[in-house]
């Protein structure tokens, strides 16, 4: 419980600080000093969604055990003739390209360390370092009812693997200011990004009792997730949703999972955000 609390605190935290931040219309910030020709100009006005998740999921990937946790909802792109859709599927990106029904930018993800002391399932197989992940990210909205995204990600760090993230939600208004969107989901890793997590090494199997396991990359995980939104005004937002992914190909077999773990991994969570306007002035 202790836990919870401070994921609910820290959730205030933050929405609070958004609050203050956005007190303006619109908060004008100045150009950069220098950008590419190449790329679109930064000019104009900017919605920026700050918010945090509290969140009930798994202990480490593959575990069986739930730990509380909060995740922060950092979002910006430029306001189009399309409300965005967020998914909390999602990782921190910001929508360089903003084409109607197509956008993309780079995107990033911080991974915690996983240390061998925070659960008894992983004694004996050492500690894996905190991994930032940092790509690309496109979707793609051909209906106003349905976006499809794909996130590409390597990893510094814990690892230095490739991660692909894709997936797909149906996006239904239920009600006035209530929606509800869900979908496929399908993660694809390379044997660098999976081999920390899941791999035994021979002086591994010797310290945990686990046997040796040569974890290799491909199809990591598939699963659906389901997500309730009500817009409480023009800026706050909440939200409910339940995440699961069954765990595939190595990740699915190995011992560390079939003799400690569990394949099924479900992550539910309660959020809010508040959004507002950023100016970006043009070049003088």
């Amino acid at each position: 419980m202790a836990h919870v609390g401070r994921v609910l605190a820290l959730i205030i935290v933050i929405l609070l600080s958004s609050l203050r931040a956005s007190a303006q219309s619109a908060v004008t910030v100045p150009p950069p000093p220098f950008w590419p020709s190449f790329l679109p100009s930064l000019a104009g006005v900017w919605t920026v969604a700050i918010g945090a998740n509290g969140n009930l999921q798994p202990d480490f990937e593959g575990a069986k055990q739930f730990r509380a946790s909060a995740l922060p909802i950092p979002s910006i792109h430029r306001p189009g003739s399309r409300e965005e859709f967020v998914s909390p599927r999602d990782n921190a990106s910001f929508a360089l390209f903003d084409w109607d029904a197509f956008r993309a930018g780079p995107v990033g993800k911080l991974t915690a360390a996983r240390t061998a002391s925070q659960n008894t399932a992983l004694n004996g197989l050492g500690d894996v370092a905190t991994a930032l992940e940092l790509g690309g990210f496109a979707e793609y909205l051909p209906v106003d009812w349905l976006r499809a995204r794909v996130e590409v990600r390597r990893g510094f760090g814990g690892h230095d693997g490739v991660v692909a993230d894709f997936s797909a939600d149906v996006i239904v208004p239920i009600v006035q200011r209530v929606t509800w969107s869900g979908g496929p989901r399908f993660t694809w890793e390379d044997t660098r990004a999976t081999a920390p997590y899941f791999a035994i090494t021979a002086a591994q199997a010797v310290a945990s009792g686990l046997p040796a396991f040569d974890a290799k990359g491909g199809a990591h995980a598939a699963g659906a997730g389901t997500q309730l939104r009500f817009q409480v005004d023009p800026h706050w937002e909440v939200h409910s949703y339940v995440e699961y992914d069954r765990l595939l190909g190595s990740a699915a077999a190995s011992p560390l999972v079939t003799l400690r773990g569990a394949p099924d991994q479900v992550r539910v969570g309660l959020g809010a955000s508040y959004a507002f306007d950023i100016r970006v002035p043009g070049a003088p």
